[in-house]
């Protein structure tokens, strides 16, 4: 008799799943609700987040993109998901490295000894501001620095705290680099304590009102965000991160790609 009631259970939920039905056609509302958000615009790629969305909504049990809209705005633990399954970013050390290089010179011809602050924002993974960490050491700038990493993707600031890395992001640093700034552990490049002891990070969306109060930096990078931004948010964006320079004139380093 167990056995009967428990398969009429089971095809009773059957039933129940068969009965939902899933809307995972207008993705416009979530779209502008992330935008709204995080200044990240799909416009140009509406049907890469529909995909993303959908199979995202269907681990999730959400059966509708209007269920799913209505959770991120009530669900914090939800909406850093979608955070994060939505900015996952790929790079690597010493990107760009004309920039880098770039800093550490004016760093060396500052006749100031005070120490330095800079700002990463984003950070992703962290191998930018740990870039810019080994090339200060490298330089022998004769002044000490912090480096702040600020990102909204959680798990990618979870990344950057571990620091551990695979080949192919250490694929632009000279051998001896390598040599000197990690060692390997379980296939793993594992970053030397000295270098991640001058990095810290910190979960910030840089248009909220929590973001200025990080305080004013010395210099400031912000390569390869803009892009994912429509004009205006790109300006709006722009004159944030100018205010977090102690001073206007340093001007902030933005990605090659950054076009205004």
């Amino acid at each position: 008799m167990f056995s009967f009631f428990k398969k009429k259970k089971q095809s009773e939920e059957v039933e129940e799943t068969l009965d939902v039905v899933c809307d995972y056609e207008d993705v416009s509302k979530v779209m502008r609700y992330f935008e709204k958000e995080t200044g990240i615009t799909f416009e140009q790629q509406q049907n890469i987040l529909k995909n993303k969305l959908t199979l995202f909504c269907k681990n999730n049990k959400i059966y509708s993109f209007t269920a799913l809209l209505n959770l991120v705005k009530s669900d914090a633990e939800i909406k850093q998901k979608l955070i994060n399954l939505l900015t996952t970013n790929e790079t690597y050390f010493y990107r760009e490295f004309s920039q880098i290089k770039a800093l550490t010179e004016h760093i060396q011809k500052r006749a100031s000894s005070t120490p330095l602050s800079i700002l990463c924002a984003p950070c992703a993974t962290g191998e930018e501001p740990y870039s810019i960490a080994i090339a200060l050491l490298e330089a022998k700038a004769g002044v000490e620095f912090s480096i702040t990493g600020i990102d909204i993707n959680s798990q990618a600031l979870q990344k950057a705290k571990e620091a551990s890395y695979i080949k192919r992001h250490l694929g632009a640093l000279d051998e001896n680099l390598v040599q000197r700034y990690f060692h390997l552990q379980d296939g793993k490049y594992m970053l030397s304590e000295k270098v991640k002891e001058r990095v810290s990070f910190k979960k910030k969306n840089i248009f909220e009102s929590e973001f200025t109060a990080l305080g004013k930096f010395d210099y400031v990078f912000s390569r390869n965000m803009l892009i994912y931004f429509d004009k205006e948010t790109k300006l709006k964006a722009k004159t944030i991160l100018e205010s977090m320079l102690k001073e206007p004139s340093v001007g902030v380093f933005f990605g090659h790609a950054d076009l205004f």
